[in-house]
């Protein structure tokens, strides 16, 4: 493979000069803007009261685990109910090994 990754990997590669303009003002944008606006006010309605800064890892976790499952939201809510009830119980103190490795 050379050095054009996208290219080699059988797509079409279309540069975009934003000349000036700002990104909201271009179309091919629409989808990253709608993408970083739901993560801000997904971040900012849910996460408020909360230390951000002591649990971010664990919010953005969330957003991606969102993210990665947002084509098939309708079962979402059974494949996590599937997960929780195959979890072993844990102690708190597992749980906090989390925390002590970042």
């Amino acid at each position: 493979m050379g050095s054009r990754g996208v290219s080699d990997a059988g797509y079409k590669h279309i540069p975009i000069i934003a000349g000036g303009r700002k990104p909201k003002e271009l179309p091919e944008f629409n989808w990253v803007n709608t993408v970083l606006g739901n993560v801000k006010t997904s971040l900012n309605g849910a996460y408020h009261a909360f230390d951000f800064s002591k649990y971010a890892h664990r919010y953005l976790a969330a957003i991606a685990y969102r993210l990665n499952r947002r084509f098939i939201l309708k079962t979402l809510p059974e494949r996590l109910l599937i997960a929780a009830v195959n979890t072993e119980t844990r102690p708190a103190a597992w749980l906090c090994l989390a925390e002590d490795s970042y």
